[in-house]
Formats: C-alpha cells, sequence, structure tokens
C-alpha cells in the first residue's frame, strides 16, 4: 500500500465511506475495510506531512 499516490489513496477512503453509508458492508467487511481506512489514513497523513515540511523548507530556506 506504499505505492499508492495521495488521490488515489482519499479515493479510496471516499469509496470505503460510502459503502459504509449505503450500508453495502456486512460485519466482516466492513472490519476489513475499516483496518484498510485506518491504513490509508496513516498514509495520507504521513505524505501530509512530509510536503508540509518539503514546503516549508523552500519559502524558509536556512540562512
Amino acid at each position: 500500500m506504499k505505492q499508492i499516490n495521495y488521490e488515489d489513496a482519499m479515493q479510496k477512503l471516499e469509496d470505503i465511506v460510502q459503502r459504509m453509508e449505503n450500508g453495502e458492508l456486512d460485519i466482516d467487511s466492513l472490519s476489513k475495510e475499516l483496518k484498510n481506512a485506518k491504513e490509508l489514513i496513516a498514509l495520507c497523513r504521513d505524505k501530509l506531512t512530509k510536503t508540509d515540511e518539503e514546503i516549508k523548507k523552500i519559502l524558509n530556506p536556512e540562512k
């Protein structure tokens, strides 16, 4: 899952949420999808943190 880009991860999260809201997941699928969502959220958070750090470095180069 580490090779997935941010946009794809967000799309997968949106799909999971939509399926949950529509009641399309049985209890076994729900558990599996929640685990997937947790991993996707961590991946997105990591990518956002790294991007934020890169932007700060670009905008505020060391003197």
